[in-house]
Parts: C-alpha cells; structure tokens; sequence
C-alpha cells in the first residue's frame, strides 16, 4: 500500500472510518481492562495504550496480510489494530481457555501467529531482533513480506535494538522499526536518558528515517505507508519516531508504587488537546460516528461476556505448551 497523498485517496471517507474506529476501539478496550483489573476480574496489572492509539492504527493500517510485527508490554493497540478478535483478547486477559493463547500468555505475552503478530514481550526492546529474525525469513523466501517492530523510547538505549538495526541494515532486511516516543521509560524521561538525536541514531546505520506526529492517525499512515514502499521494493530497514503521549501511568498500579511526581498536570493536560479519538472522530459526521461508537460499544459488551462464560485451562495441561516439542536431537543433544 502506498500513500503519497491521503486527499487522493479514493474513498478517503473509508479510510478515515477505518482509522477512527481502530483507535476507538483500542481506547474502550483499555478502558475496560482497566476497570477488570482494578475489580481483580484480571490479575496483574495492564500497560494502558490510552494516548497512543493512533501509532497502531496508522501502522497496521498500511500493512499486508502477509507482514507480521512484535510488540511490547504496551502491546493491545497493536493486536487490535492487527485485527484479532477482542472477545479472545478479553478471554485471553481473564485466563480462560478461549484466548489467544489459551489464557497462558496474559497481557504482556499476547500472540497470534496466524494474523503474523509474533508476541507481545515484557523485555523492553526484545522484540527488534525477532522482527530481524522475520524478516531474513521473508527475504529467503522471496516474498514481498515485511516485519515491523514497535518499541518504545525506553528501548532507544537497548543494546540489542542498535545490534537489530545494524544486522537488518547490512543484509538490507525488510524491516520497519517503529519507535513509540511517548516521553517517558517508566518514570524516566526521555531527554533525561537518551543523548543525541533519536533519528541520527538510525541513520548512523543507514537506515531511512523519519518523525511523525504520533497523535494523528491518518498522519501515521501516510509516513508508515511511503516507508514501507522502500522497503518492499528492497531499500533495506527504516525507521520512523512516533511522537505521541500516554495519558495514564505507566501501568495501572502506578498509584499504589509510590513514586513521586514526574509529569505535571499542565503538561498532561497539553497533550490531552490532541486526544487521537477526537483528531480522527473530528473528520467524521457526528451521525456516522455515533453509529461505529454504538457499535464498538456492543461488540465490548458482546465480548466481555463471552470471556466470562469460557472455562479455565484444566490444571491437569499446566505444563502444555512450554516448550515446542521438537526432538531433542534436532536442537544438538544427546538422545
């Protein structure tokens, strides 16, 4: 998919539908979560993309049926952007049978392999060579196939990510690498942990780079679209810095961690003039949009509902699973 210029678009209307949905969808499934954590319906705690929404919806928008991408800790808006159902999202979150993985993965380790999303990851950056690794196999198939890796600020100054986007960069890999610059690793940030500039970074490697306004859907599709035309063709990896925001914590315990102030309301509440719900609902009419948001509503409820009717996993498969069950003399051992 190649997009020089959204107004030329055929059906723009379509696209921009598609967009606002996407990101209000990802914003009402956080929402809820939220709400199952804190009734301890889903233990743990959740990494809300609430702020961040138009990077999933403007990536996977421009994606092929056959890329794949990894995600992070942050990683629902990515799935449903991808298109996985979010009644076994939910079910996966609540730990009942129905899930993506059967309830084993949970928040952080959500994965769908036959939509090609390899994994959400709780290691920061972890998910930048898998996407390399991906992509080799692409190239030696000769497919058109690219793998994208999303990341966040946090992972700017992981070591693996620079060893990533220098292999990528010698073998000319079709990989995008998707930075999510939300300003903050935790409580860090960014200008206070990452010296230099993000984008010369990538560029030392020779990769294409470029800045987009994370907060701005139909922007992040057009950017992520001309990127990916280079890489499809063969130009080798790029890069593109999402600036965006997350309006809540860094997880949804961060209340109860007890850490000091590091964000002012001022500042939050700048952000919160560029909600990414409401740049893309603003394109649409007021009727066509109360129809999708009655719609997203329903499909919530709907899944919600489904999860909670799901079984458990049986105690007696605890250990299914675990490892990929390839002969032993295949991975170099003694039998």
């Amino acid at each position: 998919m190649t997009i020089n210029d959204l107004e030329a678009v055929p059906a723009l209307h379509q696209v921009r539908e598609q967009l606002y949905a996407t990101v209000r969808r990802i914003r009402r499934f956080e929402e809820e979560i939220v709400g199952l954590v804190n009734s301890n319906e889903i233990p743990g705690v959740t990494h809300e993309y609430i702020g961040e929404e138009a990077i999933a919806a403007g990536v996977c928008a421009a994606l092929n049926t056959d890329d794949v991408l990894t995600s992070t800790h942050r990683g629902h808006g990515h799935l449903i952007a991808r298109g996985v159902p979010i009644r076994e999202m939910v079910a996966e979150l609540l730990a009942r049978e129905a899930g993506t993985n059967r309830g084993r993965g949970g928040s952080m380790h959500v994965a769908d392999l036959s939509r090609g999303i390899l994994g959400a990851n709780g290691i920061v950056a972890a998910g930048a060579p898998i996407a390399a690794g991906a992509a080799w196999a692409a190239l030696r198939r000769g497919t058109r196939g690219v793998a994208v890796s999303f990341f966040g600020d946090g992972g700017l100054n992981q070591g693996v990510l620079a060893e990533s986007m220098n292999l990528a960069a010698l073998w000319k890999l079709p990989v995008l690498f998707v930075c999510e610059n939300n300003g903050y690793a935790v409580s860090l940030s960014v200008e206070g942990s990452t010296s230099g500039a993000i984008l010369e970074r990538a560029r030392a490697f020779g990769l294409s780079a470029q800045t987009v306004d994370g907060m701005d859907a139909e922007e992040v599709l057009r950017v992520t679209a001309e990127l990916l035309a280079a890489v499809r063709s063969g130009g080798g990896p790029a890069f593109v810095e999402c600036r965006a925001y997350r309006f809540t914590g860094h997880n949804s315990a961060e209340g109860m961690m007890g850490l000091p102030p590091y964000r002012q309301e001022q500042e939050i509440a700048r952000w919160r003039e560029r909600d990414p719900v409401e740049i893309m609902g603003g394109r649409l009419s007021d009727a066509r949009r109360g129809e999708l948001d009655a719609e997203i509503e329903q499909e919530l409820s709907d899944a919600i509902a489904f999860a909670r009717e799901q079984p458990f996993p049986a105690v007696s498969t605890a250990r299914d699973y675990v490892y990929a069950g390839l002969p032993l003399p295949r991975l170099g051992y003694a039998s």
